[in-house]
């Protein structure tokens, strides 16, 4: 059972996990970042606690922490008591969910591993919004993807609010970089998948005309707004479209994605 550790001191050094967070959650790599894995709210930080990640603390209000006391049988970290003042004063920010847990980053699997074993994949391109990036692994989680691969550009999974609007599936879902770019490609047709580039070419096949050929397929998502560039395009195996009413010649690249990844996963199963 986790360690219920009561504390109304907003400078107390054992809450610098939580401290400063628009900053601190940032990669290991970026000014102020210290890499560590952040959940906010009751569902994500359980699912942190069920994952690969090893956590190392909590800080909620009581409500909350009292709701989690089943998921922490067995947890050997600290959970924070506080109130919803301190709490805020340490994080930097008002926390509606009034629960966050840290935890450091696990090893990550390899594109080839990820690759044996996947029948549908995402390989995301120059996305490089947080919440996008949340959402589409979100959308895998439910439709059936296998794995995300990420490609050139792409945003950090594992950022704070990518956790959070992908409501802890980023954590879940596996994923790897996939390089060098966009040569990496190969790696995934020798693999036995299709490339299929998401475009709004009138010329692309449609989705479920890709559906229908069946195989193993990595779908091939581009940037939020000019799409796909022109060598990942020209290394994609065939163009896939969603077909459109007239006028709208686009999606949000995560409802793109949800569209697409449901077309693909019924086919497989």
């Amino acid at each position: 059972m986790a360690q219920i550790v009561r504390t109304e001191d907003e400078g107390d050094p054992r809450l610098d996990d939580f401290r400063d967070l628009s900053t601190a959650d940032r990669r290991p790599d970026r000014p102020g970042g210290r890499g560590l894995v952040i959940a906010e709210g009751t569902v994500v930080v359980r699912r942190l606690l069920a994952s690969a990640y090893p956590p190392r603390a909590l800080l909620g209000v009581p409500r909350r922490i009292d709701e989690l006391g089943p998921d922490l049988a067995g947890v050997p970290v600290p959970a924070y008591v506080t109130s919803a003042e301190v709490m805020a004063k340490v994080v930097g920010f008002h926390l509606n969910r009034g629960v966050l847990a840290v935890a450091d980053r696990a090893p990550q699997p390899d594109a080839d591993e990820i690759l044996a074993r996947s029948r549908v994949i995402a390989i995301l391109e120059g996305v490089g919004d947080h919440e996008n990036i949340g959402a589409l692994f979100r959308n895998a989680a439910a439709l059936g993807v296998d794995a995300v691969l990420l490609g050139a550009g792409c945003a950090d999974p594992l950022y704070r609010r990518s956790v959070r609007v992908s409501m802890g599936n980023v954590l879940r879902v596996p994923f790897a970089e996939l390089t060098p770019w966009p040569s990496g490609l190969e790696r995934v047709r020798a693999a036995g998948f299709r490339v299929a580039a998401l475009t709004p070419r009138a010329d692309a096949v449609t989705l479920r005309e890709l559906a229908a050929r069946g195989g193993r397929t990595a779908l091939l998502l581009g940037s939020e707004g000019p799409g796909l560039t022109g060598e990942a395009l020209a290394s994609a195996d065939v163009a896939v479209r969603i077909p459109m009413a007239e006028g709208v010649d686009s999606l949000n690249v995560a409802t793109a994605a949800a569209v697409a990844f449901y077309e693909l996963s019924a086919a497989v199963n």
